[in-house]
């Protein structure tokens, strides 16, 4: 085949010493996409044949990514198939787009695999290692936090209140209204539910002692973190994950300023700030609720109400609430954070990234308010 003086792509196959060398001409790009897979196909066909190839693209005047796609699916299909072989050109630029690719290239999912316990067992290591490695990554980015917050305190000048402030305000003041909200209507099915079965006992009174503690103690703080958490969780983690794939914390670095500090103290500082308040208004919403139910369903006045609510409820059901919420806040700030910086280049990173965010913070919230709750009774709180 002789060499082509036409854009059109060409290939020249020679014998250089037990190598087949291939000489690629003309334009790779994707206006000569059907001329290309036929190139491709014979090509394929001829190194089946030779133990060692060389791919020459040095005289090819225009490759895109299409291009490169289909010769580099040519060298993984040689080297699947046992044999060596070199891509060579003298242009930089036609070896960085077959390196770039190849890195995203050839990503074949696993082959489905019937129904085993082995199968079920290996599932489960693999679960537990990636567990495993949270664990340590949450770990190791707590110790980062502690060091960044820290230098704020030292350096009181590195800190962004304008930072705080703002975040403040997405959190608390523009959640307040859906936090009310959901609270409030919590607050009427658990007093509603309970005056329907209290009701056979002759008890109804004894629904202000239900929904009293139960929203201070469990109820509220336990809405509120998982509603930040979907809500303001998803939103850090997106913002920093969108930081990521743009650059924008490299470029931080590089002008000498430590992202925990600029990024992360703050956020984390402002859910600590914001989610006691936020706590303390869905109670009040959540007693506000029952209360309405209990004069509509139960015949319990509001002055009945109120005067039973104080004869039960004491200072240490109000704490509880209000001592957890600071802990679940700094994990949600933990979680978002690290899933944030967890964010390749990439779209689809994001979206699984910001999922994982919300269900691991929800899933923590959950655990963390477990634990206080075997904390506060083994101290009779």
């Amino acid at each position: 085949m002789a060499t082509p003086d036409t854009a059109e792509p060409q290939a020249v196959f020679r014998d250089d010493a037990g190598t087949l060398a291939v000489v690629l001409a003309g334009s790779w790009s994707a206006d000569r996409a059907r001329r290309i897979e036929a190139l491709a196909a014979e090509i394929t066909d001829r190194l089946a044949k030779a133990p060692r190839a060389r791919l020459d693209l040095s005289a090819v005047d225009r490759l895109d990514t299409l291009g490169a796609y289909v010769l580099n699916r040519v060298r993984h299909q040689r080297e699947t198939g046992g044999g060596t072989i070199e891509v060579a050109s003298k242009r930089p630029e036609h070896r960085v787009l077959m390196d770039e690719v190849g890195v995203h290239d050839h990503h074949q999912p696993a082959p489905e695999t019937p129904f085993r316990l082995v199968e079920v067992l290996v599932r489960i290591g693999a679960a537990i290692v990636r567990f495993g490695r949270d664990m340590a990554g949450g770990a190791t980015f707590l110790g980062e936090i502690v060091v960044g917050s820290a230098a704020v305190v030292v350096g009181p000048r590195k800190f962004r209140g304008p930072s705080l402030v703002n975040q403040i305000e997405l959190i608390a003041f523009n959640g307040a209204p859906i936090i009310m909200l959901i609270s409030f209507l919590v607050g009427c099915i658990v007093a509603q539910q309970g005056i329907f079965q209290l009701q056979q006992f002759g008890a109804t009174v004894f629904v202000v002692n239900l929904t009293g503690i139960l929203i201070l103690r469990e109820l509220a703080v336990l809405l509120t973190s998982i509603m930040i958490a979907g809500r303001s969780g998803s939103a850090i983690t997106a913002e920093i994950g969108s930081m990521k794939m743009r650059e924008e914390i490299d470029a931080l670095r590089v002008m000498g300023l430590d992202p925990i500090e600029v990024l992360i103290v703050p956020r984390i500082l402002a859910l600590v700030i914001s989610l006691p308040i936020l706590t303390f208004i869905s109670s009040m919403s959540g007693l506000t609720g029952a209360a309405l139910v209990s004069w509509l369903y139960g015949g319990i006045g509001m002055d009945t109400f109120l005067a039973r609510l104080q004869s039960v409820i004491t200072w240490k059901h109000f704490a509880v609430g209000l001592i957890k919420a600071p802990f679940m806040a700094f994990v949600i700030g933990l979680i978002a954070s690290l899933e944030g910086l967890a964010v390749k280049g990439s779209s689809e990173s994001l979206g699984r990234q910001v999922t994982a965010s919300v269900v691991k913070a929800i899933f923590m919230v959950i655990v963390v308010d477990a634990l206080f709750a075997m904390f506060f009774s083994s101290i009779a709180f």
